[in-house]
């Protein structure tokens, strides 16, 4: 069979699918990644004739759910900011994991984007792996290379960590350390302010004039 170009860009989208009774398969002549949802008979029908021609379409396998949380877990660890890694410690735990992992990391765009790089290389050295062991001849090499090595998982210092966090995380760890050092006997005092503030202006605070 000769060489061929793949989709790389939905090869990485099939190879991180893990929904149920969604498919992808390999196109071995064109390249192209073919996925049926089984949503329509037409489909289906579609569905069992590539079935029926596993000599030009070969089934891709996606990275074990099992896996990809591993590598979230080995992610968190190399987060040495206590409190960022305990709030992400219980997103993951349970049904549900991988969801409240992305929604959480939305609001540290930083730890975001270096998941992102993260993630992407462990799923590329999958991709590589998985396509030598098909023994897949390729017209020209995936965009990240053939010699990709996951990440020795060094621990991040925590001043980079909290320099990665949004605007809105920032501030309320600010709004935190202040009343960690307001007494006690004028905590009452200081909530019942807030109160009225989130009251008044339906929970935005007005920023002083000149800000």
């Amino acid at each position: 069979m000769k060489p061929i170009q793949i989709d790389w860009e939905e090869l990485e989208l099939a190879c991180e699918r893990n929904a149920v009774n969604v498919v992808s398969y390999l196109d071995l002549e064109t390249g192209a990644v073919l996925v049926f949802y089984g949503e329509s008979e037409d489909e289906q029908e579609r569905h069992r004739q590539v079935k029926r021609n596993l000599t030009r379409y070969l089934e891709v396998a996606p990275v074990p759910p099992k896996d990809q949380y591993k590598w979230m877990e080995k992610f968190i660890a190399t987060l040495t900011d206590e409190e960022l890694r305990e709030r992400v410690l219980v997103a993951i735990d349970g049904k549900g994991a991988f969801r409240r992992f992305k929604d959480l990391l939305v609001h540290y765009p930083g730890v975001r984007e270096r998941w992102f790089a993260y993630r992407g290389l462990h799923l590329h050295a999958y991709i590589n792996q998985w396509i030598d062991s098909r023994h897949i001849e390729l017209a020209e090499p995936p965009p990240w290379g053939f010699d990709v090595v996951p990440p020795d998982d060094e621990p991040v210092a925590a001043a980079v960590v909290t320099a990665e966090l949004g605007p809105g995380e920032v501030l309320r760890r600010q709004a935190k350390e202040l009343v960690d050092k307001i007494p006690a006997v004028e905590l009452e005092l200081a909530i019942a302010f807030l109160t009225f503030l989130k009251d008044r202006q339906g929970g935005r605070v007005s920023r002083p004039p000149g800000h």
